[in-house]
């Protein structure tokens, strides 16, 4: 499998497939690391899930998807204790 997430530290390389499985958070692919560990990654970030249809559509012209930016706004707005009452 590839790794075809462009910011991750691992973009392009070829791992050792070991298996899909879904687990609590969200569905992982796991492979062999360089000294033999078993390490996962997000299965939307490998060759190993289907074509995203908008990165086709796209080619290129748009390096996020708008589902990918309110997750990350979300994730900001919770480190930053956004919306939490104070007692």
């Amino acid at each position: 499998m590839r790794v075809t997430h462009p910011f991750h530290p691992l973009f392009g390389r070829e791992l050792e497939f070991i298996e899909r499985r879904q687990c609590w958070r969200g569905d992982r692919v796991y492979y062999f690391d360089e000294v033999g560990g078993r390490s996962k990654v997000p299965t939307e970030w490998t060759s190993v899930a289907p074509v995203d249809v908008f990165v086709v559509a796209a080619e290129g012209s748009c390096p996020f998807r708008t589902q990918d930016l309110v997750e990350l706004a979300v994730l900001i707005d919770r480190l930053r204790g956004v919306g939490e009452t104070t007692p």
